[in-house]
């Protein structure tokens, strides 16, 4: 479902501030996979995940998305395929709308508009039926403004929103960051539910070394611009924190682990 080939990108060439963020990065999604990416500060994470949607070309290389080479496709263009949730709780949502405004939006993504009713009373169920998936309890505050909410509650609708019309690819930046530690918790239960209901390919970043081997059957950890870890199956399942550390010194050479992959 995703296929990134040997693809290399260098910030501020030929400057002082020259940075190579990937170098000849590859990586294999099948579909259905659900794999988490850990790794030190300017490991290449969010540099990968804003190649694959589109936000930075890359240098060289490639990347498919479905068998389909979207390498030279605009941002925009290759939306039709990924569904996505920042870090940031407030960029998924227009906050001076309803809950059940901003689902019908994500319902309506790519279609024609009409003159019809905006929303339909078989669409009110079939959102309140999806807000329980979240146990938010905004099943019953569908009129509610999305600015009333809070950081998680918005988080928790833009991840619903994101896979209202079941992206073959779903990328999760960080997604739960911002958010206090319980919150951040409900909304990995939430997207571990939604994305396995749907067997949905995902690509999630995530700084806490426990949430990466919990979550999804694939963990690949980035060093200096590349893979230097990747595990799944029975081996992921069986791992630990301390393992995981012990893993990376291996595969990298260093004991490097900077503070925020360790407090995580």
């Amino acid at each position: 479902m995703l296929d990134v080939k040997n693809v290399f990108k260098t910030f501020n060439p030929g400057t002082v501030n020259e940075k190579t963020a990937l170098r000849g990065v590859s990586l294999t999604l099948a579909d259905g996979d659900f794999v988490t990416v850990i790794g030190g500060n300017g490991a290449g994470k969010s540099t990968l995940l804003n190649a694959v949607a589109g936000t930075w070309p890359v240098d060289s290389g490639s990347i498919s998305i479905g068998g389909i080479d979207v390498t030279r496709l605009s941002e925009h263009k290759r939306a039709k395929y990924i569904g996505r949730v920042f870090q940031d709780p407030m960029m998924g949502t227009a906050a001076t709308m309803q809950i059940e405004e901003n689902l019908a939006l994500a319902a309506r993504r790519g279609k024609g508009r009409t003159l019809r009713p905006g929303i339909t009373r078989s669409e009110r169920e079939r959102y309140q039926e999806l807000l329980k998936i979240l146990d938010l309890g905004l099943e019953d505050r569908l009129t509610s403004k999305v600015g009333l909410l809070s950081g998680g509650q918005r988080q928790a609708l833009t991840l619903l929103m994101a896979t209202l019309q079941k992206p073959r690819l779903l990328l999760l930046d960080e997604h739960t960051a911002a958010l206090d530690p319980k919150t951040a918790a409900k909304v990995l239960d939430a997207t571990e539910r939604i994305v396995n209901k749907d067997r949905l390919t995902t690509l999630m970043i995530t700084h806490n070394m426990k949430d990466a081997i919990v979550h999804g059957n694939r963990l690949i950890m980035m060093y200096e611009g590349n893979v230097a870890l990747d595990i799944s199956g029975e081996a992921k399942k069986k791992l630990t924190v301390e393992q995981l550390l012990a893993k990376f010194g291996q595969a990298t050479g260093s004991d490097e682990a900077d503070d925020k992959l360790l407090l995580g």
